[in-house]
Protein backbone atom coordinates (compact mmCIF):
# COMPACT_ATOMS: atom_id res chain seq x y z
CA UNK A 1 0.00 0.00 0.00
CA UNK A 2 1.33 3.56 -0.94
CA UNK A 3 0.72 6.80 0.35
CA UNK A 4 0.74 10.18 -0.30
CA UNK A 5 1.12 12.97 2.64
CA UNK A 6 -0.80 16.54 2.47
CA UNK A 7 -0.33 19.17 4.68
CA UNK A 8 -1.89 22.57 4.64
CA UNK A 9 -2.47 21.59 0.47
CA UNK A 10 -5.67 23.35 -0.51
CA UNK A 11 -5.46 20.14 -2.94
CA UNK A 12 -6.08 17.74 -1.00
CA UNK A 13 -8.54 15.10 -1.07
CA UNK A 14 -11.04 15.35 2.00
CA UNK A 15 -10.52 12.83 4.64
CA UNK A 16 -13.08 9.95 5.18
CA UNK A 17 -11.55 8.26 8.21
CA UNK A 18 -9.77 8.33 11.70
CA UNK A 19 -7.64 6.17 13.19
CA UNK A 20 -4.80 6.56 16.46
CA UNK A 21 -1.31 5.97 15.37
CA UNK A 22 1.81 6.46 17.89
CA UNK A 23 5.62 7.51 16.94
CA UNK A 24 8.45 6.65 18.87
CA UNK A 25 11.39 9.54 18.98
CA UNK A 26 14.32 7.91 20.27
CA UNK A 27 17.91 8.85 20.33
CA UNK A 28 21.34 6.92 21.48
CA UNK A 29 23.89 7.66 23.59
CA UNK A 30 25.64 9.86 21.20
CA UNK A 31 22.40 12.35 20.47
CA UNK A 32 21.60 10.37 17.22
CA UNK A 33 18.12 9.80 16.40
CA UNK A 34 16.59 6.68 14.99
CA UNK A 35 15.26 7.23 11.76
CA UNK A 36 13.75 4.73 9.18
CA UNK A 37 12.77 5.32 5.17
CA UNK A 38 9.48 4.16 5.14
CA UNK A 39 8.51 1.23 2.32
CA UNK A 40 4.88 3.56 1.53
CA UNK A 41 6.04 6.69 0.33
CA UNK A 42 9.59 6.59 0.28
CA UNK A 43 10.52 9.12 3.17
CA UNK A 44 12.55 9.00 6.10
CA UNK A 45 10.15 8.93 9.81
CA UNK A 46 10.73 8.41 12.89
CA UNK A 47 9.52 5.01 13.54
CA UNK A 48 5.46 4.88 14.53
CA UNK A 49 2.08 3.19 13.17
CA UNK A 50 -1.18 2.29 14.04
CA UNK A 51 -2.49 1.05 17.65
CA UNK A 52 -4.11 -2.08 17.67
CA UNK A 53 -7.00 -3.49 19.92
CA UNK A 54 -6.01 -4.59 23.40
CA UNK A 55 -2.51 -2.62 23.40
CA UNK A 56 -1.77 0.68 25.56
CA UNK A 57 -0.67 3.77 23.42
CA UNK A 58 3.07 3.06 25.14
CA UNK A 59 2.47 -0.99 24.28
CA UNK A 60 2.03 0.37 20.23
CA UNK A 61 4.60 2.73 20.46
CA UNK A 62 7.08 0.16 21.16
CA UNK A 63 5.57 -2.50 19.27
CA UNK A 64 5.87 -0.10 16.36
CA UNK A 65 9.69 0.50 16.92
CA UNK A 66 10.29 -3.23 17.14
CA UNK A 67 8.74 -4.28 13.95
CA UNK A 68 10.08 -1.71 11.99
CA UNK A 69 13.28 -0.97 13.24
CA UNK A 70 14.64 -4.14 15.39
CA UNK A 71 15.23 -1.83 18.15
CA UNK A 72 13.95 -2.17 21.90
CA UNK A 73 13.20 1.04 23.89
CA UNK A 74 10.98 2.54 26.68
CA UNK A 75 8.40 5.01 26.78
CA UNK A 76 9.71 7.83 29.15
CA UNK A 77 8.07 11.17 27.98
CA UNK A 78 5.02 12.44 25.79
CA UNK A 79 6.41 15.39 23.36
CA UNK A 80 3.19 15.94 21.84
CA UNK A 81 -0.73 15.12 20.01
CA UNK A 82 -1.00 15.84 16.81
CA UNK A 83 -4.46 16.08 15.05
CA UNK A 84 -4.18 18.93 12.77
CA UNK A 85 -7.21 18.36 9.78
CA UNK A 86 -5.40 20.10 7.91
CA UNK A 87 -2.48 17.37 7.40
CA UNK A 88 -4.29 14.51 5.05
CA UNK A 89 -2.88 10.59 4.33
CA UNK A 90 -4.46 9.44 1.23
CA UNK A 91 -3.49 5.71 0.98
CA UNK A 92 -4.02 3.79 -2.75
CA UNK A 93 -7.50 2.14 -1.35
CA UNK A 94 -8.89 5.36 -1.21
CA UNK A 95 -8.59 5.89 2.32
CA UNK A 96 -8.08 9.53 3.34
CA UNK A 97 -6.91 9.68 7.08
CA UNK A 98 -7.13 12.46 9.35
CA UNK A 99 -4.11 12.67 11.38
CA UNK A 100 -4.54 11.82 15.09
CA UNK A 101 -0.93 10.60 16.63
CA UNK A 102 0.66 10.46 19.55
CA UNK A 103 4.36 11.06 19.53
CA UNK A 104 6.67 10.25 22.60
CA UNK A 105 9.89 10.16 23.78
CA UNK A 106 11.69 6.74 24.51
CA UNK A 107 14.58 5.37 26.06
CA UNK A 108 16.96 3.25 23.87
CA UNK A 109 17.38 0.06 25.01
CA UNK A 110 19.22 -2.11 22.64
CA UNK A 111 18.58 -4.13 19.72
CA UNK A 112 20.14 -4.30 16.41
CA UNK A 113 18.87 -2.20 13.71
CA UNK A 114 16.91 -4.36 10.84
CA UNK A 115 14.48 -3.27 8.04
CA UNK A 116 11.02 -4.65 7.53
CA UNK A 117 7.99 -4.74 5.35
CA UNK A 118 7.50 -0.81 6.42
CA UNK A 119 10.87 0.52 6.63
CA UNK A 120 13.92 -0.44 3.53
CA UNK A 121 15.86 1.53 5.55
CA UNK A 122 17.06 1.70 9.64
CA UNK A 123 19.51 3.96 10.23
CA UNK A 124 20.95 6.41 13.37
CA UNK A 125 20.99 10.18 12.58
CA UNK A 126 23.30 12.67 13.59
CA UNK A 127 21.46 16.06 14.22
CA UNK A 128 23.46 17.62 11.29
CA UNK A 129 22.52 15.03 9.11
CA UNK A 130 18.82 15.49 9.32
CA UNK A 131 18.92 17.87 6.41
CA UNK A 132 20.25 15.49 4.23
CA UNK A 133 17.30 13.43 4.43
CA UNK A 134 13.69 13.57 3.02
CA UNK A 135 11.20 14.11 5.08
CA UNK A 136 7.64 15.16 5.28
CA UNK A 137 6.62 19.04 7.22
CA UNK A 138 4.75 17.00 9.48
CA UNK A 139 8.11 14.49 10.99
CA UNK A 140 10.08 17.66 10.86
CA UNK A 141 7.71 19.09 13.04
CA UNK A 142 7.97 16.85 15.36
CA UNK A 143 11.67 16.49 15.28
CA UNK A 144 11.36 19.93 16.07
CA UNK A 145 9.08 19.49 19.08
CA UNK A 146 11.67 16.50 20.73
CA UNK A 147 14.87 18.91 20.06
CA UNK A 148 13.28 22.17 21.45
CA UNK A 149 13.42 20.97 25.52
CA UNK A 150 10.20 22.18 26.17
CA UNK A 151 8.59 21.31 29.26
CA UNK A 152 4.97 20.63 28.46
CA UNK A 153 3.75 18.64 25.10
CA UNK A 154 2.64 19.93 22.04
CA UNK A 155 -0.77 19.69 21.06
CA UNK A 156 -3.36 20.43 18.28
Amino acid sequence: MTRVDYYNDPNAPKANSIAVAVSAFIQDDEGRILMIRRTDNDLYSIPGGQLELGETLAQAAVREVREETGIECEINGLIGLYSDPKHVIAYDDGEVRQEFSICFRAKYLGGVASVSDESKEVLWVALAGLGNLKIHKSIELRLSHALSGADLPYFT
